[in-house]
């Protein structure tokens, strides 16, 4: 055998064997570094081989006090707070499909849900205006700023009818149209039991100036939890960025079957597992209560172009972070 050519063929023997070996110590370093959850969920096989397996006040109908069926343990808002930094795919329980295949901006699907329908409007502000109408015209600029930041498939998903039947048409309309992401938008009020009378313009109304701010709403009934507790994270961190705060009153036991667990008391996320359009939707969904329209102040700043701006913007970056990570980790596929 020539001698320099044996040594050239060892010598890519002891090369491979050291590649070999740093591939798996970056490998378990990874591993080490992610939440035990996360390591469960399979996130580095499913990089490495690209796999494609798969407040709310009285106002909303759903059934509260009802225990969810299924109830994943709570995290601590720490730990929320790391596995939403590590993205939506990071999230995703086994058996989900990853979205992030489905990141471009122009074909990743995310429907709007104004909530409540013209025929059951929700909430009476405090100068008697019907939040469906709230609800309608933030919905509307959010989508307006979705669609300028490129996801072109944003539909805005308005429905007719009662309330209770309106939920399940909601939740069948996101779900007919393969939506990659579902987000519910409410205007927020308190139990009647907390409500003051006042007269505004000679007629008689209701007001609560005790509570106010802005919330965020998942289902742990929900298929993919995981995912939209991610997005939920990202629009709340978005909204106190916009310096906005959170509604704390659900925590309290004031509301009584309102009162609903806080996921994260640094971005004002809750959990309403029996709630229709959030356990039943087939993609990750979230509801949120843009602010408080029974608050006499609030509902001011909720009436006017400036705050739908903030919060549509808001909202808008977080489904551009929600979505850059992963389309940025695996492109299109």
């Amino acid at each position: 055998m020539n001698p320099r050519r044996s040594i050239r063929v060892s010598g890519g023997t002891v090369a491979g064997f050291w590649f070999r070996r740093r591939t798996l110590v970056a490998a378990i370093a990874a591993l080490l570094l992610l939440p035990v959850e996360t390591g469960h969920a399979g996130w580095l096989s499913d990089v490495f081989k690209r796999t494609t397996k798969q407040g709310v006040s009285p106002k909303h109908a759903g059934r509260p006090g009802r225990t969810a069926k299924v109830k994943p343990a709570v995290k601590p808002a720490h730990q929320a707070t790391r596995l939403a930094a590590l993205g939506p795919m990071a999230l995703g329980p086994v058996g989900s499909k990853p979205a992030a295949g489905k990141c471009n901006p122009a074909t990743f699907r995310i429907v709007l849900d104004v909530g409540h329908t013209a025929q059951s409007e929700g909430a009476i502000s405090a100068r008697n205006v019907a939040e469906f109408a709230y609800n309608l015209r933030l919905a509307r600029g959010i989508e307006e700023k979705l669609k300028a930041a490129g996801f072109a498939e944003t539909r805005l998903l308005l429905t007719e009818g009662k309330a209770r039947a309106s939920l399940v048409r909601r939740v069948a309309s996101a779900n007919n149209a393969n939506a990659d992401l579902f987000l519910s938008i409410h205007h927020d009020s308190v139990p009647d039991k907390l409500l003051e009378d006042w007269e505004f313009e000679g007629k008689k109304s209701h007001f609560s100036d005790r509570f106010s701010g802005y919330s965020v709403f998942v289902s742990r009934s929900n298929p993919d939890f995981r995912t939209s507790l991610a997005f939920a994270e990202l629009v709340g961190k978005e909204m106190k960025a916009q310096g906005l705060d959170y509604a704390k009153q659900y925590t309290l036991p004031i509301m009584g079957r309102y009162r609903h667990p806080l996921l994260n008391e640094e971005t004002g996320v809750y959990s309403y597992d029996e709630l229709v359009v959030l356990r039943k939707t087939r993609m990750p969904a979230v509801l949120l209560e843009a602010g408080s329209i029974i608050n006499r102040d609030e509902e001011l700043k909720m009436d006017s172009l400036e705050r739908r701006n903030i919060i549509s913007s808001g909202v808008a970056a977080a489904v551009r972070t929600f979505c850059e990570p992963r389309w940025a980790l695996l492109g299109p596929l």
